[in-house]
């Protein structure tokens, strides 16, 4: 245990990586090295904010642990440093109580929202100190190299206004002259009436941060470290410093020293008086919360249970009543019931669905919160509440990624912008963003720091080194290559701004903005705090989740379908109107499921997931749960994937030692996949108070940016082997419980995420044409693009009608059509007699790209009984030539017998200003006027280049697949078509190609998983970790490749490991056919007496609309490449 040296000394002017590309370290590391240096105490005042404050906090509450084995706390002081626009001299300010507190706040909040503050750049003024710096102690930094008088009568209006509350703190400079400088502080404080308090003026804990300081200051002066110049500090001095070493600095003003301790005495205030600051729900005034509560859950039991509640729902829903009852959270509850309440009114009309742990209590249930039958999951209520902690619960609720608005809008009309705003999310540094700006500031070219950033892989906060120094061309054995690589390291996890959470509102009582600062967000109707969710979590306040979610904008558009084109029902005749009310456990549904036909479902979607689904052969609703929660990286990383898949399989024992255990892990084989899991064996075996597991899976969730999840590891393992349990099976346990740290789910998120997969299932099992329709009109979501939805529709028989001028609409619709069982393909020939559609997908103009759906609205409205002519269109729908000319390219003219080569010419003899004839006259639908314009043959467009311009337009063609044009070729080559993949052997080296749809690298990211798509089907390809060197560049920068290797099939899930890809994207420009200028003449006017100014008005658009010669081989590749989809990229 650290015991403070002698003369005690606090460190006060101290700054973090909060003080935005100023501070070179976290507040934890400030926290740490101030304790390991025996100081008697810290405070943190990052630059106009308190971003930061709650994470030393955090740090300070277990800054080691003593013999016991609990926990030792350091003193801290949060505050801030106010920077002020006005040339007052900066300002340290620490509250001494929670009324300063609530000052500083305001002060913070009044800055940031000043209209002339920019975002993140708050403009503080003197007057704002003056109005709001009671109840706090501070300390001014004066400029010693300033006017002398003015400093001091700027001194000595604060001393009036602050009395003995405000000191002058001073620095030392270290630039030789610290003697005289101090001297010079030491009798300005005295003529000023002030005591002399020493500080560092800190910006990184160490000083080996000081390259890292310059880095940040280079970047933020946006110029070369070289051209800093004296931006730059002149030294490595501005670290933490041992009190002694402060001492020697201040040897003649040692009370500048004793006054950092006195200043610390003055100071009460903690974090921890922070309390939950919960708005009134009630729907009466005077009722009493609870009262409200429990009336609304009883009620909601009753309703959801037909008025005959089950005794375990009973007995759960009094248990959970009577914590909330103690802790007083019933309010909590009311609120996120409320907001439930109204996103389900007819006003709003807004799919909602709530998760989190605490959203699938019993309680939640009732209320009508989350869908989620208790019945169906074991619910651990101590997950998030207990009588012996003092902390908000959780609950998320997601609401249709597209409505989401309404619900924010209500929220801040509500409860006023004073009492509600968004939680922050801190932007911090990655893997690219790293050696963009680190290297940028090194003086590297853009060329060398473009490949830099491109060798990264998405959003990647991993170490870098010889693959990413390769890749730029660095050799790291030069000192200067090398040091760019360890300063984009040491920059990860750097926090460079704050922006607004997804949608985490905070929501009080009383004033937000005397609880923490409230700054701008990029919109300005929308205010958000300076904490993020889990410095909101660390000091207990509510935070409710508004998210948006993809998933339920579709269920939302297939229940609306379902209800005007099909009346679905159950069997007991009620209609299918809602997530609640889709049949349960079909077995269809789980036939498709494990057969991995799962392209555009809720989760299960992704390569990883369809490559568990046939292992893990899900046969009812909790198999979803664990299938969700089994493809994360926490699963992954803790070795529990694959010895639940074995026992699943029955290749392996389930072993569980004790009954005790076999309680707690029996669904799911005696593998921890839960935290509920991890907290039950901590309570049950580990001897852990409820308080206590709820730290552990705190620490969990946090361990990388806190790294406390060790301080539990030897207490439980040491209980599980006191109790009779193998030491290896105890560590191991305790593995797959640190695994959790990388994003593992809580059941009860899963659970809710199970819903949405089972509906979404059951809507592609039986209504395809529905679930296409709807999450076409949801896009952009998922892992697939819309080519690859509308391609699997159409492999399950439903037929997909091209957009059209007189037959769509803006979003993508439904028409009565024959269904014929035999347009399923072979691979899902067990679909045939399931499907119950009946409809064709007409795609609307939302797919054709450039076009504004308020335009297209009003075409639609115009329309009438048809339009006639491309000049119709032209007269009537409101359309400028630009928007029809989009119509013609993306070939939509056919219901009036123009072709797209044939729309595009006509569209071209359009005046491109306006339509001159648009009078009322014209406006009526009725009207047709005689187009004369005379006949013009036109040469046939070839059809690959058909395809290229339908997905130059539309994103997919209906008319072949790309690939089908160069399957003779494929073939030559001894490529093997993906639909033969799973009839050959395991083992076999095969040869694939196909265009490249996604590229995924999940979990710590070793192994890259591409999905290819041919004109046959999908193949799925593995690269190995050991082979990223060699075929990353060609896996980032191709569209469309041949992979060969070795094929493994398991189970039905067939993968080719890849060990040569070569890059085959010119082999695309054979779509483009040649088109010479003897074709582009050969199109004349079909009239007779044809002249020249005719053949030169045709050929230049026969050009434009058309390639260019054979021989310019690299431009026939670039254009047809670049129509080509780029493939998505995911973790």
């Amino acid at each position: 245990m650290s015991v403070p040296a002698e003369p005690p000394y606090v460190e006060f002017g101290v700054q973090s990586n909060f003080s935005f590309l100023r501070g070179a370290s976290k507040p934890e590391e400030l926290v740490l090295a101030a304790f390991g240096l025996e100081h008697a105490g810290m405070g943190l005042a990052d630059r106009n904010t308190v971003a930061g404050v709650v994470r030393a906090w955090s740090q300070s509450k277990t800054v080691d642990t003593g013999p016991d084995g609990k926990p030792i706390a350091f003193p801290y002081h949060p505050g801030a440093r106010l920077v002020f626009c006005d040339g007052t001299p900066d300002v340290l300010a620490y509250p001494r109580d929670r009324n300063g507190w609530g000052n500083l706040c305001r002060l913070l909040t009044q800055a940031n929202l000043r209209d002339e503050s920019p975002k993140g750049a708050p403009l503080v003024h003197l007057a704002d100190l003056l109005e709001f710096g009671d109840c706090m102690s501070l300390a001014v930094l004066p400029d010693l190299e300033a006017d002398t008088d003015e400093t001091l009568a700027v001194l000595q209006g604060l001393v009036g206004r602050f009395g003995k509350n405000i000191r002058l703190a001073v620095a030392p400079a270290y630039s030789g002259n610290d003697p005289l400088r101090l001297e010079q502080a030491a009798a300005l404080a005295a003529t000023a009436g002030m005591r002399l308090m020493a500080t560092n003026d800190v910006l990184y804990h160490a000083a080996e941060r000081r390259s890292l300081q310059d880095v940040l200051t280079a970047i933020r002066l946006n110029v070369p470290v070289s051209e800093a110049g004296f931006e730059l500090h002149a030294n490595v001095e501005r670290h933490m410093k041992a009190p002694l070493e402060m001492a020697r600095l201040f040897k003649h003003h040692p009370q500048a020293i004793a006054e950092t301790v006195r200043f610390a005495g003055e100071l009460t205030f903690s974090l921890s008086e922070l309390k939950h600051n919960y708005p009134e729900e009630t729907t009466e005034e005077g009722v009493d919360p609870q009262t409200e509560l429990e009336r609304l859950a009883w009620e909601g039991a009753a309703r959801r249970y037909h008025g005959t509640i089950p005794e375990k729902v009973s007995e759960l829903l009094r248990h959970e009543l009577e914590i909330v009852a103690v802790k007083k959270y019933a309010r909590y509850f009311l609120t996120v019931h409320d907001i439930v309440r109204f996103a389900r009114s007819e006003k709003a009309g807004v799919l909602c669905q709530g998760r989190g742990s605490a959203a699938n209590s019993v309680i939640c249930y009732c209320l009508g919160i989350t869908d989620v039958d208790p019945k169906r999951s074991e619910v651990l209520f101590d997950r998030f509440i207990s009588v012996e902690r003092d902390e908000p619960p959780d609950i998320d609720v997601d609401f249709e990624h597209e409505k989401r608005d309404k619900i924010i809008e209500y929220i801040y009309e509500k409860y006023s912008k004073k009492r509600t705003a968004l939680a922050a999310a801190v932007i911090s540094y990655r893997g690219r963003s790293a050696l963009r700006e680190v290297s940028k500031a090194m003086g590297l070219s853009d060329d060398i720091r473009g490949a830099l950033a491109g060798s990264i892989w998405g959003w990647s906060s991993e170490k870098m080194g010889e693959t990413e120094a390769r890749a730029g061309g660095l050799d790291k054995t030069d000192p200067r290559s090398r040091h760019v690589i360890d300063l984009a390291n040491e920059i990860l996890g750097c926090p460079r701004h704050l922006s607004q959470h997804v949608g985490g509102f905070v929501i009080t009582k009383d004033r937000l903005d005397e609880i923490v600062p409230i700054v701008k967000t990029a919109m300005d109707e929308r205010k958000m705090v300076e904490w993020d969710k889990d410095d909101l979590d660390a000091v207990n306040l509510l935070k409710v989740d508004i998210l948006a979610l993809g998933m339920l904008s579709c269920l939302r558009r297939c229940f609306d379908m379902l209800k005007h084109h099909y009346d679905a029902r159950d069997e007991d005749g009620r209609p299918i109107v809602s997530i609640a009310t889709i049949p349960p456990e079909q077995p269809q549904v789980y036939d498709m499921i494990c057969r991995a036909d799962t392209l555009g479902v809720f989760q299960i979607e992704s390569r990883a997931q369809m490559s568990m689904l046939p292992r893990l052969r899900p046969r009812k609703f909790y198999d979803l749960v664990i299938e969700v929660a089994i493809v994360r990286p926490g699963p992954i990383q803790g070795d529990m994937v694959h010895p639940y898949l074995r026992r699943r399989m029955e290749l392996e024992k389930v072993e569980y030692y004790k009954p005790e255990l076999e309680a707690i892990l029996s669904r799911t084989l005696g593998v921890p996949l839960f935290q509920e899991q991890a907290m039950k064996i901590a309570i049950d075996i580990g001897g852990f108070s409820p308080s206590e597991a709820d730290k552990l899976r705190r620490a969990m969730a946090t361990f990388r940016r806190n790294g406390t999840i060790h301080l539990y590891r030897d207490r439980l393992i040491q209980a599980m082997v006191e109790k009779g349990y193998p030491e290896e099976f105890a560590t191991r346990c305790f593995k797959q419980i640190e695994g959790f740290g990388e994003y593992g789910f809580p059941e009860s998120h899963a659970a809710s995420f199970a819903l949405l997969v089972y509906a979404s299932c059951w809507f592609k099992t039986f209504y395809p044409d529905v679930f296409c329709a709807a999450i076409l009109n949801s896009q952009p979501m998922g892992f697939y693009a819309p080519a690859q939805l509308v391609r699997d529709a159409r492999d399950h028989g439903v037929e997909i009608r091209e957009a059209d001028v007189n037959l769509s609409a803006w979003d993508c619709t439904l028409e009565q059509d024959e269904f014929d069982p035999g347009r399923i393909l072979d691979r899902h020939a067990e679909m045939r007699g399931v499907i119950r559609t009946d409809h064709a997908v007409r795609l609307g103009f939302r797919q054709i790209k450039g076009l504004a759906e308020d335009r297209m609205e009003v075409f639609v409205a115009r329309r009438g009984d048809g339009y006639a002519t491309v000049r119709d269109v032209w007269l009537r729908s409101g359309l400028d030539v630009d928007e029809i000319e989009k119509l013609a390219q993306a070939d939509a003219f056919r219901s009036i017998g123009l072709d797209r080569r044939a729309a595009l010419w006509q569209v071209r003899a359009l005046d491109r200003k306006a339509a001159a004839e648009t009078m009322p006259l014209f406006d009526r639908p009725g009207v047709r006027l005689p187009d004369n314009e005379p006949a013009t043959k036109l040469p046939v467009m070839p059809p690959g280049e058909h395809v290229i311009h339908d997905y130059r337009s539309l994103g997919l063609s209906l008319k072949a697949h790309p690939l089908s044009f160069l399957r003779d070729r494929l073939d030559g080559l001894g490529v093997t078509p993906n639909e033969r993949l799973p009839f050959v052997p395991d083992k076999s080296r095969v040869s694939v190609a196909g265009l490249v749809l996604v590229r995924q690298r999940p979990g710590k990211g070793n192994a890259i998983f591409l999905t290819l798509e041919d004109d046959k089907g999908i193949a799925n390809v593995i690269v190995w970790k050991r082979d990223f060197a060699r075929l990353l560049p060609v896996i980032m920068s191709s569209k469309f490749v041949r992979v060969a290797g070795r094929l493994q099939s398991e189970s039905g899930v067939v993968h080719i490991v890849a060990e040569t890809i070569e890059d085959l994207t010119p082999w695309l420009s054979v779509l483009l056919e040649e088109v010479t200028q003897d074709s582009a003449t050969a199109a004349q006017p079909a009239r007779p007496g044809a002249d020249a100014q005719d053949r030169r008005k045709l050929a230049p658009f026969i050009r434009r609309n058309a390639p260019v010669g054979t021989a310019d081989a690299e431009t026939l590749t670039r254009k047809a490449g670049s129509v080509m989809p780029k493939g998505r990229n995911f973790q």
